[in-house]
């Protein structure tokens, strides 16, 4: 075994001693199964911020453009004509 220090917060710590009490497990075997745990769930994604920025650009262009319309110029009916 690799030996790691880390650093958590106090309630991390409270909150790791009780659980491994409760498992009956030492710290650092619940500390390396939560790590186990997290990497089986496959790649994270990332996040594309530059996405949304063009999203809502594109929603704030809508938004004003509806100021122009004066409501929808189709007819429910219209849709099943077809």
């Amino acid at each position: 075994m690799i030996r790691k220090q880390v650093y958590i917060k106090p309630h991390h710590d409270a909150l790791l001693k009780k659980r491994a009490c409760e498992l009956g497990v030492t710290e650092a075997e619940l500390i390396r199964r939560a790590i186990e745990a997290h990497l089986a769930t496959g790649p994270l994604i990332r996040k594309d911020i530059s996405a949304w920025e063009r999203e809502k650009e594109f929603i704030l262009s809508r938004v004003k453009k509806g100021d122009q319309e004066k409501g929808r110029q189709w007819r429910r009916e219209e849709l099943y004509e077809r």
